[in-house]
């Protein structure tokens, strides 16, 4: 197994002396190299840092921890001072931003190494990372599927063996849907535990910076980093850090964990289902107790997030009409600037939903449509705090409704695609925290199950996720470049 899977692999190559950290650093780079080789790449990166670490991490110094010279990728919707910022879309190709994501400087301030910037869907819209403007990330363990989206390229990132640990960012389940497809655990906190600034705005009562890895163990390490407060964003929340240390300290004997009815229904593959049923038979037995609970405005989640998500990204996409930064088209006025830039550099998926979210609130509809879906965000909320409420510690339920599917299968399909994201839209539209693991396999495809925890309680679901890693024993196959 490649040293570059886990956090814990790195650092003993390092600690061993078996690799410093520029040697660590050039092995992450030719494997990403390699990986888009030939007629089928992955395309995992959209950009490479040029440069390893400036000087060596000297024993004593702040480059002790964890993170101390390992290499990671970020998605290319958060901004790098030195890496190009285009969010997969042509009208930011080329766009370096003057500076950096907190959480990338939080990252960096413990040692840890940019290795690059990874391949999303335009904006952050879609769950498959075909809208990109560069070409679609390939699923590296079968290049024939797609690796979900829209953090595909961080996730295959991880899942091919290139970084242990990757950042990428949650809308409606952009973490959480791609670690399901590719085999690897995917984490969105809850909303304000880490700061959005630097992470470009799609749906800002929506947006979370995200962990992808291959382990929840890893995934705490990044989110003890990068949690906290931050001056520069206004919804970030002044509470302790989750402790990685702390994950030890959860069982799940003891542990109550609630399966929702409205998820295991109509849509989900049969075969996940037995997956999930396993899952919570093997909870079971190590001491957790597992009840049947409801979330009944479950079926108004996708609906919600398709009006509240657009209305949003209508108001924070219309800073890009060539005046400022980004592309700008020839035009002779400036309206035809804005309406030719803007037609130009936007793709089809980008466009439809900035269309749908100026028509919600545009005069005559906003409480049509725009309340309404706020009304109905607060009813799936009650929902959620009325199970934990009842004493339920984590709910467990599927990621997704079925296995990764064919590039170009929903595509043309704008529907379809949006319901690859029915079991994970819910989380974001209340702020709780949650997260997928790998469970098994269907047909040689990963599945993956979701917790999802009461709000600022990431210690506990991720210490029960290292729990149930243990019980599951998933291994992801070693991918070949």
């Amino acid at each position: 197994m490649s040293i570059l899977t886990s956090l814990g692999a790195a650092r003993a190559a390092l600690d061993g002396g078996e690799l410093d950290a520029a040697g660590l650093f050039a092995l992450a780079r030719e494997r990403a190299r390699k990986l888009d080789d030939g007629d089928r790449p992955i395309r995992a990166f959209l950009s490479l840092s040029k440069n390893g670490p400036s000087a060596p991490i000297k024993a004593g110094s702040a480059g002790d921890g964890p993170l101390a010279g390992v290499p990671l990728a970020i998605k290319d919707n958060i901004c790098t001072s030195e890496l190009p910022t285009t969010c997969g879309s042509r009208i930011l190709e080329g766009y370096v931003s003057p500076y950096a994501a907190t959480a990338v400087r939080r990252l960096e301030a413990a040692g840890a190494r940019v290795l690059g910037k990874t391949n999303c869907d335009e904006f952050a819209m879609g769950s498959s990372t075909e809208n990109s403007a560069y070409g679609p990330t390939r699923n590296p363990l079968d290049r024939d599927r797609v690796p979900g989206g829209s953090s595909g390229g961080s996730t295959a990132a991880v899942a091919s063996g290139t970084v242990p640990v990757a950042l990428g960012s949650s809308t409606g389940g952009s973490v959480r849907q791609p670690a399901a497809f590719c085999g690897i655990v995917g984490v969105k906190p809850t909303y304000g535990r880490v700061s959005r600034y630097g992470l470009v705005a799609f749906a800002s009562s929506l947006d979370q910076i995200g962990i992808l890895s291959r382990s929840a163990r890893d995934a705490a390490v990044v989110l003890e980093c990068i949690s906290g407060f931050d001056a520069y964003d206004s919804t970030s929340q002044d509470r302790p850090p989750p402790r990685a240390a702390a994950l030890d300290d959860v069982d799940l004997a003891g542990a109550v964990i609630g399966v929702p009815t409205e998820y295991m229904g109509q849509g989900l593959d049969d075969r996940i289902a037995t997956l999930i049923e396993e899952t919570l038979a093997a909870a079971s037995a190590a001491g957790a107790t597992v009840k049947e609970v409801s979330l009944p405005h479950t079926a108004y989640a996708i609906p919600c997030y398709y009006v509240v998500a657009p209305a949003e990204a209508s108001s924070n996409l219309a800073r890009y009409d060539g005046v400022r930064y980004g592309f700008r088209a020839s035009a002779s006025d400036i309206r035809d600037m804005y309406e030719k830039t803007r037609g130009a550099g936007f793709g089809a998926e980008v466009k439809r939903r900035i269309m749908l979210g100026t028509y919600a609130l545009s005069a005559g509809y906003y409480e049509a449509y725009y309340l309404r879906a706020q009304h109905v965000r607060h009813a799936i909320a009650d929902d959620f705090l009325r199970v934990f409420a009842d004493g339920v510690d984590v709910i467990f339920a599927p990621t997704t409704p079925t296995p990764a599917f064919l590039l170009g299968e929903k595509f043309e399909d704008p529907y379809a695609m949006y319901l690859s994201d029915v079991y994970t839209v819910s989380a974001n539209l209340v702020g709780i925290p949650s997260m997928s693991i790998p469970i098994g396999e269907v047909d040689g495809l990963p599945v993956g199950g979701q917790l999802m925890a009461p709000h600022w309680e990431e210690e506990r679901m991720l210490g029960l996720a290292a729990r149930l890693e243990r019980q599951i024993d998933f291994e992801l196959p070693e991918v070949s470049p």
